[in-house]
């Protein structure tokens, strides 16, 4: 059971660390259309989000491979096309909603299985919690900008 449930997991956070690379390449792409007069703050907001994203896709790949002893993924999820500061705005926002969805269902799985992962759920469970909770940070942060 123990090893199912570990599969199981690598295989859900694998989808993350393609979510999260994908995530990454999208604000850089989308930071490098934004132009006109008072751009500069958002550009640089959506390339420090990037960079979160990036340290996202490395706390995933450790746990796949360090704590749950699975190979990590190199496959890229979706990257969302977009023009204009409004639709790159919304397709952000979207993205880091069905993201902070998609953790919580990894977090659930892992809570529902303390008892299998006797090694590694203290690990699993903080970091995935500080995923979710920098994931609703970039929410406020794009909310706001959408203001």
């Amino acid at each position: 059971m123990n090893e199912k449930i570990k599969k199981e997991i690598a295989e859900m956070l694998n989808k993350a660390v393609g979510l999260e690379y994908a995530a990454r390449i999208q604000y850089l792409a989308h930071s490098e259309k934004i132009k006109g007069l008072n751009s500069e703050p958002l550009i640089e907001r959506l390339k420090e989000i990037a960079s979160d994203e990036l340290k996202h896709e490395d706390m995933f790949r450790s746990l796949v491979t360090n704590y749950l002893s699975c190979d990590v993924t190199t496959k890229i999820e979706t990257i969302n096309n977009a023009d204009g500061i409004k639709q790159i705005l919304e397709v952000n926002l979207k993205g880091e909603k069905d993201a902070i969805d998609y953790y919580k269902q990894i977090y659930k799985k892992i809570i529902e299985n303390k008892e299998s992962l006797q090694y590694e759920f203290e690990t699993l469970e903080h970091q995935l919690r500080h995923i979710i909770i920098d994931e609703q940070e970039h929410v406020v942060e794009i909310s706001n900008l959408t203001e």
